[in-house]
Protein backbone atom coordinates (compact mmCIF):
# COMPACT_ATOMS: atom_id res chain seq x y z
CA UNK A 1 0.00 0.00 0.00
CA UNK A 2 2.86 2.31 0.61
CA UNK A 3 3.71 2.04 -3.01
CA UNK A 4 0.20 2.36 -4.34
CA UNK A 5 0.11 5.80 -2.29
CA UNK A 6 3.63 6.44 -3.21
CA UNK A 7 2.57 6.22 -7.57
CA UNK A 8 -0.89 7.98 -6.57
CA UNK A 9 1.36 11.15 -5.27
CA UNK A 10 3.52 10.90 -8.50
CA UNK A 11 0.31 10.20 -10.87
CA UNK A 12 -1.50 13.46 -9.23
CA UNK A 13 1.19 15.81 -9.14
CA UNK A 14 2.00 15.31 -12.65
CA UNK A 15 -1.80 15.56 -13.71
CA UNK A 16 -2.27 18.87 -12.29
CA UNK A 17 0.47 20.46 -13.35
CA UNK A 18 -1.31 20.29 -17.22
CA UNK A 19 -4.77 21.51 -15.96
CA UNK A 20 -5.53 25.21 -17.09
CA UNK A 21 -9.25 25.72 -16.45
CA UNK A 22 -11.42 25.56 -13.49
CA UNK A 23 -13.66 22.53 -14.78
CA UNK A 24 -10.57 20.02 -15.28
CA UNK A 25 -9.13 21.37 -11.16
CA UNK A 26 -12.49 20.11 -9.67
CA UNK A 27 -12.63 17.12 -11.58
CA UNK A 28 -9.14 16.37 -10.71
CA UNK A 29 -10.56 17.11 -6.84
CA UNK A 30 -13.08 14.85 -7.59
CA UNK A 31 -10.84 11.88 -8.48
CA UNK A 32 -8.01 12.08 -5.74
CA UNK A 33 -9.54 14.29 -2.88
CA UNK A 34 -13.13 13.43 -3.56
CA UNK A 35 -15.26 11.16 -0.73
CA UNK A 36 -15.07 8.61 -3.28
CA UNK A 37 -11.91 9.60 -4.40
CA UNK A 38 -8.57 7.54 -4.65
CA UNK A 39 -7.12 8.24 -1.62
CA UNK A 40 -10.70 7.44 -0.02
CA UNK A 41 -10.47 4.47 -1.02
CA UNK A 42 -7.00 3.85 0.06
CA UNK A 43 -8.28 5.10 3.20
CA UNK A 44 -11.12 2.84 3.65
CA UNK A 45 -8.51 -0.39 2.81
CA UNK A 46 -6.02 0.83 5.54
CA UNK A 47 -8.07 -2.03 8.03
CA UNK A 48 -6.14 -4.56 5.96
CA UNK A 49 -2.69 -3.29 6.60
CA UNK A 50 -0.65 -5.21 9.00
CA UNK A 51 -0.26 -3.77 12.45
CA UNK A 52 3.41 -3.50 12.33
CA UNK A 53 3.08 -1.34 8.67
CA UNK A 54 -0.68 0.81 9.24
CA UNK A 55 1.20 4.02 11.08
CA UNK A 56 3.61 4.13 8.83
CA UNK A 57 0.69 3.61 6.22
CA UNK A 58 -1.42 6.28 8.06
CA UNK A 59 1.46 8.74 7.71
CA UNK A 60 1.87 8.69 4.16
CA UNK A 61 -1.75 8.84 3.45
CA UNK A 62 -2.01 12.40 5.55
CA UNK A 63 1.14 13.21 4.33
CA UNK A 64 -0.03 12.80 0.46
CA UNK A 65 -3.18 14.13 1.25
CA UNK A 66 -2.12 17.17 2.28
CA UNK A 67 0.23 18.00 -0.27
CA UNK A 68 -1.90 17.33 -2.77
CA UNK A 69 -4.89 19.75 -0.98
CA UNK A 70 -2.54 22.74 -0.87
CA UNK A 71 -1.47 21.82 -4.61
CA UNK A 72 -4.58 22.09 -5.27
CA UNK A 73 -5.62 25.29 -3.74
CA UNK A 74 -2.50 27.19 -5.12
CA UNK A 75 -3.44 25.70 -8.51
CA UNK A 76 -7.02 26.66 -8.09
CA UNK A 77 -6.06 30.44 -6.87
CA UNK A 78 -3.43 30.97 -9.87
CA UNK A 79 -6.44 29.62 -12.14
CA UNK A 80 -9.09 31.77 -10.57
CA UNK A 81 -6.71 35.25 -10.88
CA UNK A 82 -5.98 34.38 -14.61
CA UNK A 83 -9.65 33.83 -15.61
CA UNK A 84 -10.36 37.04 -13.37
CA UNK A 85 -12.47 35.10 -10.79
CA UNK A 86 -10.85 35.80 -7.83
CA UNK A 87 -12.86 35.26 -4.79
CA UNK A 88 -14.02 38.91 -3.57
CA UNK A 89 -12.81 40.56 -0.23
CA UNK A 90 -15.55 42.46 0.98
CA UNK A 91 -13.05 44.44 3.31
CA UNK A 92 -11.79 45.84 -0.31
CA UNK A 93 -12.36 49.48 -0.92
CA UNK A 94 -15.22 49.49 -3.64
CA UNK A 95 -14.14 50.56 -7.26
CA UNK A 96 -17.37 52.35 -8.37
CA UNK A 97 -18.66 55.31 -7.14
CA UNK A 98 -21.38 55.43 -4.97
CA UNK A 99 -24.17 58.14 -6.19
CA UNK A 100 -26.49 59.81 -3.82
CA UNK A 101 -29.92 61.42 -4.58
CA UNK A 102 -31.62 64.04 -3.72
CA UNK A 103 -35.03 66.58 -4.05
CA UNK A 104 -35.93 67.81 -7.11
CA UNK A 105 -34.74 71.95 -6.71
CA UNK A 106 -39.07 72.20 -7.18
CA UNK A 107 -39.07 70.07 -3.97
CA UNK A 108 -36.47 71.88 -2.35
CA UNK A 109 -38.40 75.43 -2.60
CA UNK A 110 -41.83 73.48 -1.38
CA UNK A 111 -39.77 72.50 1.26
CA UNK A 112 -38.62 75.54 2.62
CA UNK A 113 -41.94 77.41 1.88
CA UNK A 114 -43.50 74.85 4.13
CA UNK A 115 -41.37 75.38 7.07
CA UNK A 116 -41.16 79.28 6.62
CA UNK A 117 -45.49 79.23 6.84
CA UNK A 118 -45.30 76.49 10.08
CA UNK A 119 -43.13 79.04 11.80
CA UNK A 120 -45.87 81.80 10.92
CA UNK A 121 -48.55 79.49 12.25
CA UNK A 122 -49.96 77.92 8.75
CA UNK A 123 -51.37 74.51 8.26
CA UNK A 124 -49.88 72.61 5.34
CA UNK A 125 -52.76 71.06 3.32
CA UNK A 126 -52.59 69.22 0.39
CA UNK A 127 -55.77 68.78 -2.07
CA UNK A 128 -57.11 66.70 -5.15
CA UNK A 129 -55.14 66.87 -8.21
CA UNK A 130 -58.59 65.91 -10.24
CA UNK A 131 -61.30 68.02 -9.44
CA UNK A 132 -64.86 68.64 -9.62
CA UNK A 133 -65.76 72.15 -11.75
CA UNK A 134 -67.66 73.35 -8.48
CA UNK A 135 -64.67 73.34 -6.18
CA UNK A 136 -62.08 74.35 -8.79
CA UNK A 137 -64.33 76.96 -11.06
CA UNK A 138 -67.62 78.05 -9.25
CA UNK A 139 -67.42 77.96 -5.46
CA UNK A 140 -64.53 80.79 -6.65
CA UNK A 141 -66.77 82.81 -8.01
CA UNK A 142 -66.56 81.84 -11.59
CA UNK A 143 -69.72 80.45 -12.87
CA UNK A 144 -70.13 78.26 -16.22
CA UNK A 145 -70.86 81.63 -17.66
CA UNK A 146 -68.14 83.42 -16.75
CA UNK A 147 -65.43 85.11 -19.00
CA UNK A 148 -62.57 83.89 -16.65
CA UNK A 149 -63.33 80.65 -17.24
CA UNK A 150 -61.98 80.84 -21.21
CA UNK A 151 -58.74 81.71 -19.53
CA UNK A 152 -58.33 78.85 -17.43
CA UNK A 153 -60.91 75.61 -18.90
CA UNK A 154 -58.32 73.07 -19.75
CA UNK A 155 -57.94 69.43 -19.47
CA UNK A 156 -61.60 67.79 -18.54
CA UNK A 157 -61.93 63.89 -17.56
CA UNK A 158 -64.43 61.85 -18.14
CA UNK A 159 -67.10 61.47 -15.24
CA UNK A 160 -68.46 63.76 -13.02
CA UNK A 161 -72.14 64.84 -14.14
CA UNK A 162 -73.42 67.26 -16.73
CA UNK A 163 -73.50 69.97 -14.30
CA UNK A 164 -70.22 69.37 -12.48
CA UNK A 165 -67.68 67.61 -14.31
CA UNK A 166 -64.08 66.96 -13.67
CA UNK A 167 -61.24 68.67 -14.65
CA UNK A 168 -57.33 68.59 -13.24
CA UNK A 169 -57.48 71.32 -11.49
CA UNK A 170 -56.13 74.81 -12.77
CA UNK A 171 -55.09 76.19 -9.39
CA UNK A 172 -54.36 75.26 -5.83
CA UNK A 173 -57.13 77.48 -4.71
CA UNK A 174 -59.69 74.74 -5.28
CA UNK A 175 -58.66 74.07 -1.69
CA UNK A 176 -59.96 77.60 -0.50
CA UNK A 177 -63.86 76.50 0.48
CA UNK A 178 -63.01 72.98 0.77
CA UNK A 179 -60.53 74.71 3.83
CA UNK A 180 -63.61 76.89 4.69
CA UNK A 181 -65.94 73.94 5.04
CA UNK A 182 -63.60 71.59 7.37
CA UNK A 183 -61.75 73.99 9.52
CA UNK A 184 -63.91 77.57 9.24
CA UNK A 185 -62.33 80.66 10.50
CA UNK A 186 -60.02 81.70 11.80
CA UNK A 187 -57.79 79.88 9.42
CA UNK A 188 -54.14 80.47 8.23
CA UNK A 189 -53.38 78.24 5.44
CA UNK A 190 -51.26 76.70 2.36
CA UNK A 191 -51.54 74.51 -0.04
CA UNK A 192 -48.41 73.24 -2.18
CA UNK A 193 -49.17 71.36 -5.14
CA UNK A 194 -48.89 70.87 -9.06
CA UNK A 195 -51.51 72.32 -11.39
CA UNK A 196 -52.37 71.79 -15.30
CA UNK A 197 -53.10 74.11 -17.75
CA UNK A 198 -53.28 74.49 -21.57
CA UNK A 199 -50.53 76.44 -22.22
CA UNK A 200 -48.44 77.93 -25.18
CA UNK A 201 -45.14 76.89 -23.35
CA UNK A 202 -41.93 79.35 -23.18
CA UNK A 203 -39.34 80.45 -21.18
CA UNK A 204 -41.54 81.32 -18.24
CA UNK A 205 -45.15 78.91 -19.01
CA UNK A 206 -45.51 74.86 -18.82
CA UNK A 207 -48.85 73.33 -19.13
CA UNK A 208 -47.81 71.47 -15.77
CA UNK A 209 -46.24 74.00 -12.82
CA UNK A 210 -46.39 73.77 -9.04
CA UNK A 211 -47.92 76.41 -7.06
CA UNK A 212 -48.60 76.99 -3.44
CA UNK A 213 -52.13 78.84 -2.58
CA UNK A 214 -52.11 80.97 1.09
CA UNK A 215 -55.20 81.53 2.93
CA UNK A 216 -55.90 83.14 5.77
CA UNK A 217 -59.17 83.90 6.91
CA UNK A 218 -59.94 86.29 10.72
CA UNK A 219 -62.19 89.01 11.87
CA UNK A 220 -60.51 92.17 10.68
CA UNK A 221 -58.08 91.19 7.88
CA UNK A 222 -57.16 93.76 5.48
CA UNK A 223 -54.45 94.72 2.59
CA UNK A 224 -51.89 95.57 4.87
CA UNK A 225 -51.60 92.21 6.61
CA UNK A 226 -51.36 90.70 2.80
CA UNK A 227 -48.48 93.00 2.08
CA UNK A 228 -46.60 91.93 5.08
CA UNK A 229 -47.02 88.26 4.93
CA UNK A 230 -45.80 88.77 1.06
CA UNK A 231 -42.57 90.69 2.52
CA UNK A 232 -42.08 88.30 4.82
CA UNK A 233 -42.43 85.40 2.41
CA UNK A 234 -39.94 86.44 0.03
CA UNK A 235 -37.32 88.13 2.68
CA UNK A 236 -37.67 84.64 4.14
CA UNK A 237 -36.65 82.80 0.40
CA UNK A 238 -34.14 84.83 -0.74
CA UNK A 239 -32.44 85.99 2.50
CA UNK A 240 -32.64 89.82 1.51
CA UNK A 241 -34.46 92.86 0.59
CA UNK A 242 -36.19 91.85 -2.54
CA UNK A 243 -38.43 94.62 -4.43
CA UNK A 244 -41.68 94.37 -5.18
CA UNK A 245 -44.46 96.27 -6.62
CA UNK A 246 -47.98 95.87 -6.28
CA UNK A 247 -50.69 96.53 -9.09
CA UNK A 248 -54.41 95.88 -9.99
CA UNK A 249 -55.56 92.68 -11.10
CA UNK A 250 -58.80 91.35 -11.60
CA UNK A 251 -59.30 87.47 -10.36
CA UNK A 252 -62.77 86.28 -9.43
CA UNK A 253 -62.24 85.30 -6.12
CA UNK A 254 -60.71 88.32 -4.58
CA UNK A 255 -61.79 92.46 -4.35
CA UNK A 256 -59.96 94.00 -4.75
CA UNK A 257 -57.16 91.72 -6.85
CA UNK A 258 -53.42 92.98 -7.22
CA UNK A 259 -50.59 91.49 -8.91
CA UNK A 260 -47.87 91.04 -6.54
CA UNK A 261 -44.44 91.57 -9.40
CA UNK A 262 -40.84 91.13 -8.02
CA UNK A 263 -37.62 92.83 -9.94
CA UNK A 264 -36.04 90.35 -12.11
CA UNK A 265 -33.07 88.63 -10.69
CA UNK A 266 -32.12 87.10 -13.62
CA UNK A 267 -30.73 89.87 -15.31
CA UNK A 268 -31.33 92.43 -12.25
CA UNK A 269 -34.07 94.58 -13.80
CA UNK A 270 -32.71 95.09 -17.14
CA UNK A 271 -35.05 92.81 -19.48
CA UNK A 272 -34.35 89.44 -20.35
CA UNK A 273 -36.80 86.87 -21.87
CA UNK A 274 -37.74 85.36 -18.56
CA UNK A 275 -39.34 88.95 -17.46
CA UNK A 276 -40.61 89.70 -21.20
CA UNK A 277 -38.16 92.48 -21.21
CA UNK A 278 -39.83 94.28 -18.39
CA UNK A 279 -37.39 94.13 -15.61
CA UNK A 280 -40.20 92.36 -13.27
CA UNK A 281 -41.42 88.93 -13.20
CA UNK A 282 -45.42 88.38 -12.10
CA UNK A 283 -44.39 86.11 -8.54
CA UNK A 284 -48.36 85.88 -7.53
CA UNK A 285 -52.12 87.21 -7.96
CA UNK A 286 -53.57 88.09 -4.45
CA UNK A 287 -56.17 89.78 -2.94
CA UNK A 288 -58.37 89.84 -0.28
CA UNK A 289 -60.97 87.17 -0.35
CA UNK A 290 -64.10 87.83 -2.16
CA UNK A 291 -67.30 87.61 0.08
CA UNK A 292 -69.09 84.99 -2.39
CA UNK A 293 -66.33 82.95 -1.65
CA UNK A 294 -66.74 83.18 2.20
CA UNK A 295 -70.39 82.22 1.61
CA UNK A 296 -69.08 79.08 -0.25
CA UNK A 297 -67.15 78.60 2.37
CA UNK A 298 -70.09 78.48 5.47
CA UNK A 299 -69.22 81.88 6.51
CA UNK A 300 -70.59 85.75 7.20
CA UNK A 301 -68.99 88.07 4.69
CA UNK A 302 -69.81 90.85 7.34
CA UNK A 303 -68.34 89.34 9.98
CA UNK A 304 -64.61 87.79 8.31
CA UNK A 305 -62.62 89.24 5.92
CA UNK A 306 -59.30 87.28 4.46
CA UNK A 307 -57.20 87.46 1.99
CA UNK A 308 -55.86 84.88 -0.52
CA UNK A 309 -52.30 84.47 -2.48
CA UNK A 310 -51.29 82.05 -5.43
CA UNK A 311 -47.33 81.86 -5.92
CA UNK A 312 -45.76 80.00 -8.67
CA UNK A 313 -42.96 77.87 -7.01
CA UNK A 314 -41.25 77.28 -10.58
CA UNK A 315 -41.11 80.99 -11.03
CA UNK A 316 -39.32 81.60 -7.06
CA UNK A 317 -37.34 78.30 -8.29
CA UNK A 318 -36.07 80.44 -11.30
CA UNK A 319 -35.51 83.65 -9.13
CA UNK A 320 -33.88 82.29 -6.02
CA UNK A 321 -31.68 79.92 -8.50
CA UNK A 322 -30.91 81.95 -11.47
CA UNK A 323 -32.81 79.11 -14.35
CA UNK A 324 -33.49 81.28 -17.10
CA UNK A 325 -36.62 78.43 -18.50
CA UNK A 326 -38.96 76.85 -16.69
CA UNK A 327 -39.15 74.01 -19.07
CA UNK A 328 -35.86 72.79 -17.60
CA UNK A 329 -37.51 71.59 -14.51
CA UNK A 330 -39.29 68.69 -16.24
CA UNK A 331 -36.61 67.89 -18.90
CA UNK A 332 -35.60 64.95 -16.72
CA UNK A 333 -32.15 66.49 -18.00
CA UNK A 334 -29.96 64.74 -15.09
CA UNK A 335 -26.81 67.27 -16.25
CA UNK A 336 -29.30 70.47 -14.81
CA UNK A 337 -30.63 68.32 -11.91
CA UNK A 338 -27.55 67.32 -10.40
CA UNK A 339 -26.21 71.07 -9.96
CA UNK A 340 -29.13 70.91 -6.99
Amino acid sequence: MLDELKQLRTDALVEIKNLSDLPSLETWRVKYLGRKGMLSQISDGIESVSAKDKPQVGQLLNEVKQELTKVWKVALAQNSTDNNQAALDFNLPGIVKNERGHLHPLSQMQKQLEELFVSLGFMVLDGPELESEYYNFTALNIPSWHPARDIQDTFFVKGGTPDNALVLRTHTSNMQVRALEKYGAPLQAVVPGRVFRYEATDASHEHTFWQMEGLVVDKGITVANLIAVMQRLLQGIFKKEVEVRLRPGYFPFVEPGFELDMSCLICKGDGCSVCKQSGWVEMMPCGLVHPKVLEYGGLDPTVYSGFAFGLGLSRLAMMKYGIDDVRLFLSGDLKFLEKF
